[in-house]
């Protein structure tokens, strides 16, 4: 099997990787097309000790079922479609079902957990890998190949209306305007909420005024005014910046996960009585509703396709500064 391969921090090509044949409760997929993430990149700089095929952004088809297991096989309202030929985007934690996470419904805090790309399980920057059924989501007809594959991020960008309550009435401030930070926007600016975005590069800026969102440089912005700040750069100082905007009791929403460890002054977290919400994976339901209504484009960020003997390639394009969404094709 052809696809990306990475150990000790090196990205290779390679035609000689395992085939996979899916197990029980599982479906084998030929990925269709496969998305670069901020994470990817970081896992090749070494943000997270990880040897295998990276990747967990993609829409795939299902090629075969692996053998029946009423116990591995748990079922739900969508299992009886997930048949060979349909389309999917799936959810990257495989859950053990078995911990006391699990047994409380917080599968995607498994103790003992496996994460698409990138920890104990191979990705999706190959021509096949295997999922579990209960992890897969069809697609709708209706949405096309470069929409679904932003599936798993714009979850993970609607996972915030999951923990918070944005009103209309909010002032909310996003910091960061990459690949992760245009989908939270897109996802905001439905509420109605008064929204801004600190955007740095002009790409960023155009995308996000094509959508009709309000941007903002750095020296424009009021000092603890916020009432909801979000988080989305993946640098420390973007944490610094979102403690500085935020008002007294006012909410910080961390998408970053920062590499190594930072000082963060938590006396003045403590007098300003701020909360601060760690918030990752989302619904994918709900995505892909929105995708097949229409109500976000993120097409719009995509600037680069590559096949996946290009992937090297592909990745030192996706990695300089301003670049957006980049897309790998098996094919």
């Amino acid at each position: 099997m052809n696809g990306l391969w990475l150990t000790d921090q090196k990205l290779a090509f390679r035609q000689d990787l395992p085939f996979s044949q899916p197990g029980p409760g599982e479906a084998l997929l030929r990925v269709r097309l496969a998305g670069i993430c901020s994470t990817d990149l970081e896992m090749v700089r070494g943000y997270y000790p990880f040897s295998g095929i990276p990747g967990h952004e993609f829409v795939g088809e299902i090629i075969s079922l692996g053998p029946s297991d009423a116990e591995a096989s748990r079922s739900g309202p969508e299992v009886a479609s997930l048949v060979p030929g349909v389309r999917v985007a799936g959810e990257i934690t495989i859950a053990c079902h078995s911990c006391e996470n699990c047994r409380a419904g917080r599968t995607g805090h498994c103790e003992q957990r496996k994460v698409l790309g990138l920890m104990g399980h191979d990705g999706v920057f190959a021509e096949f890998v295997t999922l579990p059924l209960e992890n897969l989501h069809p697609v709708p007809p209706s949405i096309p190949d470069e929409a679904a594959v932003f599936t798993e991020p714009l979850a993970a960008a609607l996972e915030i209306q999951q923990q918070v309550n944005i009103l209309p009435s909010d002032h909310v401030l996003v910091i960061g305007a990459g690949r992760l930070g245009q989908l939270i926007a897109q996802t905001l600016a439905l509420t109605g909420c008064q929204l801004a975005v600190l955007a740095r590069h002009p790409n960023q800026i155009a995308t996000l005024k094509a959508r009709g969102i309000q941007t903002i440089n750095e020296s424009a912005l009021p000092n603890q005014l916020m009432d909801v700040v979000v988080e989305a750069t993946g640098n420390p100082a973007g944490f610094e910046l979102a403690r500085r905007l935020v008002r007294p009791r006012g909410t910080i929403l961390l998408k970053s996960t920062y590499a190594g460890a930072f000082s963060v002054d938590f006396s003045q977290i403590v007098v300003d009585e701020i909360t601060l919400i760690g918030s990752r994976c989302g619904p994918f339901a709900a995505a892909l509703q929105l995708l097949q209504a229409n109500l976000v484009d993120p097409t719009l960020l995509i600037e680069g396709r590559f096949k996946l003997s290009e992937g090297l390639g592909a990745f030192q394009f996706a990695g300089q500064t301003g670049i957006m969404k980049v897309l790998i094709s098996p094919e």
